[in-house]
């Protein structure tokens, strides 16, 4: 967990300031604070504190993503983004990203730091600066997505939307969004990237616009984990199928079903493998099923005098010996 910093407080300005607004505060601060000018004891942490803010808040992407992350949190407050807080985020470059990022306190790295991001300078945003009469590639975007687990299984076509940020006339940080058409390949992966040429930044001179690259991340299943290409499920059993053997259903997320062996013995916690039923693909997954011994509630009269029964027939158990190793 880490503490959340309020960087608009830190630099002394309102939630919708201005990019001149911000510029203007921190050199203010950087005249008030600065170790060279200031006699202050603590000026040298106030002014690393005031530099990572404008770090943070004068990037229009990283602003983005800090106000995202930011709705309704305390200076202070203990804070872990979500692991999915980019979804829909398209951003420059392979992402928000930033070279301070070890500069600065772990909060800002946590946010910022995630990849080394694509160059950010006027080159890599397509004919300003020195090289503008020339004909230059727009560069590649980034975004997250997330899918069902379904789309990864058959796969899919389906409709995104992403916000991009942007200042506007005013200087104010902004959201365009915009909707895409993503085919979604079978079996593809957590972590692997789909790529569409052509929906990335502009290019100037005539030269071609660079690609959009979505990550791809799952949203949690109810019943199925993920594990690189294998799927993990829980397997329910009653505790004769578990002590006898049998054969059991299994639905798979795509509502089909499969029957699986359940082999005299088994123990809470034991995993069966079913070959070739997981994630789709060149290398095709396993299905793995952890089982999970279920006792009929205790609660109904039947049963538990079925539970007395056995007390008494099997005086000589003891559960705490047959479950040790060895």
């Amino acid at each position: 967990m880490l503490e959340f910093k309020d960087y608009y407080k830190v630099l002394g300005v309102a939630r919708d300031a201005t990019a001149d607004q911000i510029k203007k505060a921190y050199r203010k601060l950087a005249r008030q604070y600065h170790p060279d000018v200031s006699s202050q004891a603590d000026a040298a942490d106030r002014m690393s504190q005031i530099n990572e803010a404008y770090a943070a808040l004068s990037d229009v992407e990283r602003l983005a993503a800090y106000d995202a992350l930011g709705q309704g949190r305390q200076q202070g407050e203990r804070f872990s983004p979500s692991p999915d807080w980019e979804e829909g985020f398209e951003f420059s470059g392979a992402g928000v990203a930033g070279t301070e990022a070890d500069q600065f306190s772990d909060f800002f790295s946590q946010l910022f730091g995630r990849s080394a991001g694509g160059p950010r300078g006027p080159q890599a945003r397509g004919g300003s600066g020195a090289n503008a009469g020339f004909a230059m590639r727009g560069e590649d975007h980034h975004a997250r997505i997330v899918l069902d687990l379904q789309d990864a299984l058959s796969g899919a076509t389906r409709q995104v939307t992403l916000r991009s940020p942007r200042r506007d006339a005013q200087g104010r940080a902004t959201l365009v969004e915009r909707k895409l058409d993503v085919s979604i390949p079978m079996g593809i992966r957590a972590g692997q990237r789909i790529r569409l040429a052509g929906q990335g930044g502009a290019g100037s001179g005539n030269a071609p616009a660079g690609d959009l690259l979505l990550e791809v991340q799952f949203r949690p299943h109810p019943r199925f984990e993920i594990e690189g290409s294998d799927l993990i499920a829980d397997l329910p059993v009653a505790p004769w199928e578990a002590a006898l053997g049998g054969i059991v259903p299994v639905e798979l997320p795509d509502g089909s079903r499969l029957k699986v062996r359940v082999p005299e013995g088994a123990q809470g916690g034991q995993r069966l493998t079913v070959r070739g039923k997981g994630l789709p693909g060149p290398n095709r997954g396993d299905l793995e099923l952890i089982v999970q011994v279920v006792l009929p509630d205790a609660r109904d009269p039947k049963i538990r005098a079925l539970y007395e029964t056995m007390a008494r027939e099997l005086p000589d158990f003891d559960a705490r010996s047959a479950a040790s190793p060895g």
